[in-house]
Parts: structure tokens; C-alpha cells; sequence
């Protein structure tokens, strides 16, 4: 008796150990419940063949649905608008991100909307944090497809669904260049996601995955593509967080993260591109938003249409009414780059076309 006091009385006293690591059966319940194996096809198409259409981030207000998505126009990328009732048929808006002079992000202003509600079948609304709605944005001063050196920036507005110009911060929140750069992250930044994280699991409010390329020699012009980490308290500020990427495949590229939170489980969609033919969808799981456990079955979706035959990659997934949505940027062997949806359920096969010069 008196050892399974003590016994019990130890369980009670030891702290429970954070599980780091998904079990693979949690995998594969997760991988069930957001697979989208219909493709319904092209949703966003730019307005001529000369311009490319890409990252779509999909937000509710008011009963409607809102994306916003980045045009690349030859000179650099913007950022638009767009509406839709039913998350089928979209009506672009206008810009909410442009082209500006002798700044440091005078040609490249891809913004990607902040503090969604993640909550899998949630409401999807953008947060607001000091009375604003928030996005961060890849941006870069040089002229072409991402090129030159490029870094995060963040813009705020009172307004969320129209197409008015958003405030910047006047100077980049995380460029590779920093004192405090990583190994991962010191020749490039692209993409990033922020969310809030009202249980603090990092110890901060806010929470950003981006991707970026490093060198990982003196030598080496860094060609691996890596998700790494950075936190925030007041969406003005940030710093990384940890020493280390929490998606690596050693090669190719692995980016673009969209977050959700099922049950008790964080899931991390991301694309991943050449270390194994084209680019595709995949996800990983956490339990603590820092340590990531990677899916190794199936693709989420892969190239196999006449639109997305080259690259079917950055996600964006949504929940309505019971069925997955899954947006993502479709291009195919003729270079033309548009949005397309595949879903968890038969919804038909999209009518449009990419549009004639």
C-alpha cells in the first residue's frame, strides 16, 4: 500500500513530457481528413498570357469569401483582391499592394493575409491585433521573378476587403542580411505565414514560418530551399526562433507553409519541389508548432492536368460545409501560371480557359 502511494504520488508530482513527435496512425487520420483527389481546376487566371497569377491566401467576412493572391507582371509581383460566394467562381477586386519608387520593395510586394482563424471547419476570418488587420510580404527592390535580394515585410489596414493600398512598415522585419541571419537563411527569404497563437506554445503571441535559401558552405550559393521560424509579440517586431529549419529535405525546396489545427493536432501544409520530380503538396503534424513531424505517404496533389502538368504546389486549404478546398498554384509545361482547386468531394470540372493574347 504504502509503495503505490508513493508510486502515484510521483506521477502526480513529475511534469508531463511535451510529445514531440505525431504517430504515424495520427498521420495517416489526418492525411483522411484533408486529401482533395478531385480536381475541379483553374479558379484565377491572369488577365492575359503576359502575367502569372500565384499564392492564394483565402479569408470569410460577411458571409463572403476573399482571396488574396499575387500577380507577377514581368517587372515584379503586387498583390490583388479578389471575391466569391461559393469559393468556385471569383471576382477580382483590385490591388491592396503596388509597385512603388526608391524603396526597398519597389518591385516585389507579395503579401500573404495574417492572423487567419486556423481552426479546421472555423470561421476563417482574418484577426485583427491593435485595432488593424495585418499581412506580411515578400519583398525586393530588383526587377524580375524573385529576384535580386529579397526579405519580409508587413502591412497593416482598418480596411480588409477593399481595394485600397495598405500601410508598410517602412523597413523589412527579416532580410538575410541580419546580424542575427542563419546558416538556412542568408542568401534569400520567399514566402511567409503568420498566425496567433493564443496558448504561447513558442512563449510568443505570434508565430511566423517562411521559407528561405542559405549557404551551407563558404562556397556554396545556397540552392536548398528550407521553412524555418520567427515569433513576435507585436506583429511589428520579429526575431527567429531556434537554430535550426523545422522542414529540411536536405535538397531541392520545401515552402510555402498554410497552417491548420485539428483536434489537438497543428497540421503544416507545405509544397515541396525537386527532390523528387516537379513540385507537389504535402503536410507535416505537430503537437507543439515547433517540432514537425513529416508526412511519407501520398501526395496531396501532384501535376497530372493539362494546367498543372509542370508545378502543383503553395497551398491554401479551407473547409466549408464539410468539403476540403484545396487551393494551390497550377503551372503547366507552357509556362502559364494560374490558381486552381482540387477538393475532397466531385464538384465538377472547371470551364475556363487560360485567355488568348
Amino acid at each position: 500500500m504504502f509503495k503505490w502511494i508513493c508510486c502515484a504520488l510521483l506521477a502526480i508530482a513529475t511534469p508531463a513530457v511535451a510529445q514531440t513527435t505525431v504517430a504515424d496512425s495520427t498521420l495517416q487520420r489526418i492525411y483522411r481528413t484533408i486529401r482533395t483527389p478531385f480536381k475541379y481546376g483553374r479558379v484565377v487566371v491572369p488577365p492575359d498570357a503576359g502575367k502569372m497569377v500565384d499564392s492564394p491566401s483565402v479569408f470569410r467576412k460577411d458571409g463572403k469569401w476573399y482571396m488574396t493572391y499575387i500577380v507577377f507582371d514581368g517587372k515584379g509581383y503586387e498583390t490583388w483582391l479578389a471575391e466569391s460566394a461559393d469559393l468556385l467562381s471569383w471576382e477580382t477586386l483590385g490591388r491592396i499592394l503596388s509597385n512603388t519608387r526608391n524603396t526597398w520593395d519597389a518591385n516585389q510586394k507579395a503579401g500573404y493575409l495574417a492572423l487567419l482563424d486556423w481552426r479546421w471547419g472555423g470561421s476563417y476570418q482574418a484577426g485583427r491585433y491593435d485595432g488593424r488587420y495585418w499581412l506580411s510580404y515578400l519583398g525586393g527592390a530588383s526587377q524580375g521573378y524573385e529576384a535580386g535580394m529579397l526579405g519580409i515585410g508587413i502591412a497593416s489596414s482598418q480596411k480588409l476587403i477593399e481595394p485600397a493600398e495598405w500601410t508598410r512598415e517602412l523597413r523589412p522585419v527579416l532580410l538575410p542580411t541580419d546580424k542575427d541571419a542563419r546558416w538556412y537563411d542568408n542568401v534569400t527569404i520567399y514566402k511567409s505565414t503568420v498566425v496567433e497563437d493564443p496558448a504561447r506554445k513558442t512563449g510568443y503571441r505570434f508565430v511566423m514560418y517562411y521559407n528561405a535559401k542559405g549557404k551551407t558552405s563558404t562556397e556554396g550559393k545556397g540552392d536548398v530551399e528550407r521553412i524555418a521560424m520567427a515569433v513576435s509579440e507585436d506583429m511589428r517586431h520579429w526575431q527567429r526562433f531556434g537554430q535550426a529549419p523545422v522542414i529540411d529535405h536536405q535538397t531541392g525546396i520545401s515552402g510555402d507553409a498554410w497552417l491548420a489545427k485539428i483536434g489537438d493536432v497543428y497540421v503544416m501544409f507545405y509544397f515541396g519541389a525537386f527532390w523528387k520530380p516537379g513540385a507537389f503538396e504535402r503536410f507535416a503534424c505537430s503537437y507543439d508548432l515547433v517540432h514537425w513531424t513529416d508526412w511519407t505517404g501520398p501526395d496531396l496533389i501532384s501535376p497530372s492536368e493539362s494546367y498543372d502538368d509542370q508545378y502543383a504546389h503553395k497551398p491554401c486549404v479551407v473547409v466549408e460545409k464539410g468539403i476540403v478546398y484545396h487551393f494551390y498554384c497550377a503551372v503547366n509545361k507552357k509556362g502559364e501560371r494560374t490558381i486552381a482547386l482540387a477538393t475532397s468531394r466531385d464538384l465538377g470540372r472547371s470551364s475556363l480557359t487560360f485567355p488568348e493574347k
